[in-house]
């Protein structure tokens, strides 16, 4: 049942949120500070390595198409210093902060992959004769730049391809956040229901709050909020109910790695919703760019899951849950089995099971590899 503040259209057209972005001056990457939402909306320019690191490993930018786009500035911007140095220091500096960029969030694949693009851009420089390291910088500047102006284009066909999973009047559960905050465009999960909300038709978002760190309810909630669109946030462990209740139609979520099997890993708890969708008979679509699609890995059997710091179970914002020295176990994402995957809708389409990828991979697009670029990066 939709509340009856959604029976008016929503308005048109939505305002555009960039969560990365160069800065004006071209030399540092400028984010939303995300640990600050819903309270305060901030923006940070990350110039140093140590800045691109730390604002990707504490979740100041989070999403993996926003890292990955975030991890590709943020390495030239780090390199920005280094731009005049001889060809073999600079390009060892760059191997070096690249390897260093990919080891800060190990499960989604977006950063590796566009950090590794990147890094190619100077390798095909240099092949090709350049041997200025600032005529290299700019090289990958060109890339990364290319890398964000993809990832908005990637948005919006992802929206207009879901879209028709959208009936006017749907009631969506979405898990986590794969907004504009999570990418650079206006989103992975949430952009057919944008692209719905400008149509005109009806949608209301039931909103996970996604513990421990409440990405739902602080990011989520928010972003849907000042768009204009219906919103309503539940705990983690309401959903089945609601699900049972005739509440939920359907479920959309993001992905941060996507098996070549249709494996898909996501954050801690998707498993659950994808689990309590099937039993209910509602349908679970995986929402994802094409460079989610990690084609080198044959199922979510070898994935790695990031583990992250116990704070933040027992002690989110600040405040004490849990008796002190209590053990805890906090992995930042489970693995959905693609048996439990209705779909899989991505900027090249919607990807039904049996899942072949392979059938619409296409080489001259920067098709995804595990790490393209990165072999021997720090050496």
């Amino acid at each position: 049942m939709i509340p009856p503040s959604s029976l008016t259209p929503h308005p048109s057209p939505l305002e555009v949120i960039r969560a990365v972005q160069w800065s004006p001056d071209g030399d540092a990457v400028r984010i939303i500070d995300q640990r600050a939402l819903p309270a305060r909306f901030e923006e940070r320019d990350l110039r140093t390595l140590d800045e691109v690191c730390d604002a990707i490993a504490t979740l100041a930018v989070r999403g993996a198409p926003a890292i990955g786009v975030a991890g590709a500035l943020g390495l030239v911007a780090s390199l920005v210093p280094h731009a005049g140095t001889p060809l073999v220091e600079f390009a060892r500096q760059a191997g070096a902060s690249a390897a260093r960029i990919v080891g800060t969030r190990p499960t989604a694949v977006n950063l590796g992959w566009a950090v590794g693009r990147t890094l190619t851009a100077l390798r095909a420089a240099a092949s090709a004769g350049v041997s200025d390291s600032t005529a290299l910088l700019a090289a990958m500047r060109t890339e990364a730049t290319s890398i964000l102006d993809d990832d908005r284009e990637r948005c919006r066909r992802i929206g207009a391809h879901g879209l028709s999973l959208l009936p006017d009047g749907a009631n969506v559960l979405t898990h986590c956040n794969a907004g504009a905050l999570a990418t650079a465009g206006i989103g992975t999960a949430l952009a057919p229901i944008y692209l719905a909300a400008e149509a005109g038709r009806r949608v209301h978002v039931w909103v996970d709050e996604t513990r421990p760190l409440l990405q739902g309810s602080r990011l989520t909630a928010w972003e849907l909020q000042r768009a204009g669109i219906d919103v309503t946030v539940i705990t983690d462990s309401m959903a089945a109910t609601l699900m049972r209740t005739g509440h939920i139609d359907l479920c959309l979520v993001g992905a941060d790695r996507i098996a070549a099997n249709g494996d898909v890993a996501n954050k801690i708890g998707t498993y659950g919703i994808a689990v309590a969708a099937r039993h209910h008979g509602i349908p679970f679509y995986v929402v994802a760019p094409w460079s989610t699609f990690d084609t080198a890995t044959p199922s979510g059997a070898q994935i790695v899951v990031e583990q992250r710091d116990p704070a933040e179970v027992v002690c989110g914002f600040g405040v004490a849950t849990a008796p002190a020295g209590v053990r805890v176990h906090n992995p930042a994402f489970d693995v959905t089995p693609a048996a439990l995957v209705t779909a899989i809708v991505s900027d090249r389409g919607i990807h039904y099971p049996p899942f072949d990828f392979e059938a619409v991979r296409d080489e001259s697009a920067s098709s995804p590899t595990r790490f393209p670029g990165l072999e021997g990066a720090a050496s």
